[in-house]
């Protein structure tokens, strides 16, 4: 009779045939020392050097992944894996497969997602190249939890323990090495326990470079971050570039402001109405992401923001887009009521365009109303 595995460890595996039987030997040898009955899966990405080989000779059970990626890799692993327990970690040995006993304790206490912290642990020298260590990982680590209310300190820790369930309940979609900051977002917006544990980062046994692409990856895991966060890829930035423009503009349309040597005339508020215009335009985007990425499932609900987008409706948004076209309307009637007092000849543009740039403001910004609320009841439609 067969027993299932209490703990699968997942190694994802292109071309590790220099560290991978020694990574594997480390994990089985922790299963023997815990008399834990657990299963190594090596999930393979198209390694040309024998690591295939190496991974079976070795105890492991190799799954071969042809979509490419380390996303791509691991998922093929979890799918594969016959425990409720998984570990990750990369074949590299730069973590120690021999010491996993505090993962394991901390999903026992009810955790979903275990995650390691290289920076408590200790990285050793020569572990961590110096921009990954000072600049990227605590730049993107320092976004991710400002962006998501995340306390988690170490974002990009290769070496994880989850539960099977949880995770793959996630949907998790990337194939690169963003993959790792989507298991971390998702599970944080969806509301999964998740905790830190000490764990020593080592400098990996191989003599060729890392696949880890500095620049790329790091652009790939600040791309993901952004896209997963509307309010503060859209919503925060528009609010602040329409408020600036709206006090700017108010300081204007009484007539020239002097500050100093500097004069501030209709050329500024002309930019003024740019920036109200490129805000109020961020702000709606804001409102198309969420609204698709909820409906995706992309995104978790978010109470504010769903009771706002329901609340104004399509009716009430064409109520708006067009009080604010009327408005545009009557500025612009003004003005050509003044050019018409000039005989439509030559007129002050000073004081006519103080009519004109609101009258066009507010008209942009009707006709954008009235469009985005008939493409948010759109994407609000749901096939039955």
């Amino acid at each position: 009779m067969k027993t299932t595995p209490r703990i699968t460890i997942v190694m994802p595996c292109l071309n590790e045939a220099e560290t991978l039987e020694i990574c594997i030997k480390k994990a089985r040898h922790f299963f023997a020392a815990e008399k834990i009955i657990g299963e190594i899966i090596v999930a393979d990405n198209g390694s040309t050097d024998g690591s295939q080989e190496i991974a079976e000779r070795a105890g492991a059970r190799v799954i071969h992944v042809s979509q490419k990626g380390y996303g791509s890799a691991l998922m093929g692993g979890f799918e594969a894996a016959q425990s409720d327990y998984i570990i990750m970690g990369d074949a590299d040995d730069s973590y120690d497969f021999s010491n996993l006993q505090d993962f394991i304790n901390t999903l026992d206490e009810g955790c979903d997602l275990v995650m390691g912290n290289r920076f408590k642990g200790g990285i050793m020298r020569g572990a961590m190249p110096f921009l990954h260590r000072y600049l990227g990982n605590p730049v993107l680590s320092g976004i991710a939890r400002l962006f998501f209310k995340s306390d988690i300190g170490d974002f990009h820790c290769g070496l994880r323990a989850f539960r099977k369930d949880a995770i793959l309940k996630l949907n998790l979609q990337t194939t690169g090495m963003e993959f790792a900051s989507e298991m971390i977002v998702k599970a944080t917006m969806r509301g999964l326990k998740i905790k830190e544990v000490a764990t020593i980062l080592y400098p990996d046994g191989r003599t060729r470079p890392p696949h880890l692409r500095t620049w790329t990856d790091g652009w790939r895991h600040l791309r993901f971050l952004l896209l997963y966060s509307p309010r503060w890829l859209f919503f925060y930035p528009g609010i602040v570039l329409t408020v600036l423009g709206i006090l700017l503009s108010a300081f204007l349309l009484g007539g020239p402001r002097h500050i100093g040597r500097i004069t501030l005339d209709i050329n500024t508020l002309m930019y003024a109405a740019f920036l109200i215009i490129l805000g109020v335009q961020a702000v709606l985007f804001s409102l198309f992401t969420y609204v698709f990425g909820v409906n995706a499932d992309l995104l978790p609900k978010d109470d504010l923001t769903d009771k706002f987008v329901k609340n104004i409706g399509l009716e009430k948004g064409i109520v708006i887009s067009f009080g604010m076209i009327l408005l545009g309307f009557v500025s612009s009637v003004g003005a050509l009521i003044y050019w018409g007092e000039n005989l439509f000849g030559n007129i002050d543009p000073t004081f006519s365009m103080r009519l004109v740039i609101p009258g066009a403001v507010l008209s942009t910004l009707g006709f954008q109303t009235f469009f985005a609320s008939f493409f948010l009841s759109i994407l609000n439609t749901r096939l039955k």
